[in-house]
């Protein structure tokens, strides 16, 4: 279980820390930087999977997803008594982004390149990787480090051992120094992270995959568009939470089942509602209807996550709803981890009471989010 997130100079995040609990929802008012913190730990996912840097070109560059206020705010300024300016820079200008777990820490840190006339110069570059042992970095419990082009292991011995010396400044030591001899510790976090799940976007519009046949294969992980949900269905079905799946449909549905048909290998699926004579196909499930059993899809998987993330799961969804699915997402939380990222008071209300929840309030003071009435839990940066 991830036990803190750490985010520095990443749009408005100028220094968040925060501890993480097994279910937790980030809340707060529009343009709080929920949508940056939920940016913020794709950002993270994405350094497992070798994307870390085109995912930050995606978002406009470096330049463009760095913190836009000054390094730091004066008194004068926080009181209103002085205009916002920026002071003498004593840090290099860095975008930041850690986390740790009851077993390892890992952190890295990127920046700006040296200019040298090559066209990629607004490319950012990892400057900085850290894997600890524990949760807190210092210098006797680091067993991973990079610094520019050079990578060091430390061994069971307690000695160094230099693994790379020209690792290029696009290229993270997660997935190039990952090694089940020499950095077991780097392989095992680089795949719990890739076993990361993230659903912001399901279609729901007369188009969608999920509306029409799709073929049929065993679909333990629902995809992050929800195109294979009839097969995620019967997975759930044949070799899963059967009977919390009958649960979730009939809390949220009362009355109502849920079925696949299938034929040449091609998968439809199909709900039995209460006082109708034949079942509704996919394709004739109202919007809402619709997005819940996606969500119920990906909450029940057969092989369940280390950690999921769900942004706003309350898009179309009827307020009536909103109290079977906050029991749904708190079931889900005795198997995964779970961050929700939402705008509705009644999914957080319905999550509250439903299980005991981590909640993150987010406020913005001066253009800089903020966590109300946080403790921010230790934490220290690896050294450039």
């Amino acid at each position: 279980m991830i036990t803190t997130l750490a985010i520095s100079g990443y749009r408005s995040l100028r220094d968040v820390r925060v501890a993480l609990e097994p279910l937790n929802v980030v809340t707060g008012a529009n343009g709080a930087g929920k949508s940056s913190l939920y940016r913020a730990l794709r950002l993270l996912a994405d350094i497992a999977q070798g994307r870390i840097i085109r995912a930050l070109a995606s978002e406009g560059g470096l330049v463009f997803t760095l913190w836009a206020g000054p390094e730091q705010f004066s008194r004068e300024m926080k009181a209103g008594t002085q205009r916002v300016q920026g002071l003498v820079r004593k840090k290099p200008i860095s975008l930041k982004l850690g986390f740790s777990t009851d077993a390892y820490g890992y952190a890295i840190d990127l920046g700006r390149p040296v200019p040298d006339g090559s066209m990629f110069n607004a490319d950012p570059q990892i400057k900085v990787e850290s894997l600890w042992v524990g949760q807190v970095l210092r210098a006797r419990n680091e067993i991973a480090s990079r610094k520019g082009p050079g990578v060091r292991i430390r061994g069971e011995d307690g000695a160094w051992s230099q693994t790379f010396t020209d690792l290029s400044p696009f290229d993270s030591m997660m997935t190039h120094a990952a090694d089940p001899g020499k950095a077991v510790e780097l392989l095992r976090l680089r795949e719990m992270m890739r076993n990361w799940r993230f659903y912001d976007h399901f279609r729901t519009d007369r188009d969608a995959p999920a509306r029409h046949l799709q073929i049929g294969t065993y679909t333990p992980v629902l995809a992050s568009d929800g195109s294979d949900l009839a097969a995620a269905i019967q997975t759930i079905i044949e070799i899963g939470f059967v009977e919390d799946l009958s649960s979730a449909v009939d809390d949220a549905f009362p009355g109502s089942k849920i079925f696949v048909t299938g034929d040449s290998g091609y998968f439809e699926l199909e709900m039995q509602q209460k006082g109708l004579l034949r079942p509704l196909k996919a394709a004739e499930l109202s919007d809402g209807t619709l997005r819940y059993l996606l969500l119920m899809a990906a909450l029940l998987s057969p092989r369940p996550p280390a950690f999921m993330v769900l942004n706003e799961p309350e898009m179309s969804l009827h307020p009536d709803l909103l109290p079977a699915l906050g029991r749904l997402i708190a079931k889900a939380s005795e198997r995964s981890q779970i961050l929700v990222v939402s705008h509705s008071h009644e999914l957080v209300d319905a999550l509250t009471a439903a299980k005991a929840t981590n909640r993150i309030v987010l406020e913005k003071v001066l253009g800089e989010t903020e966590i109300a009435d946080n403790d921010p839990p230790p934490w220290e940066w690896p050294s450039r």
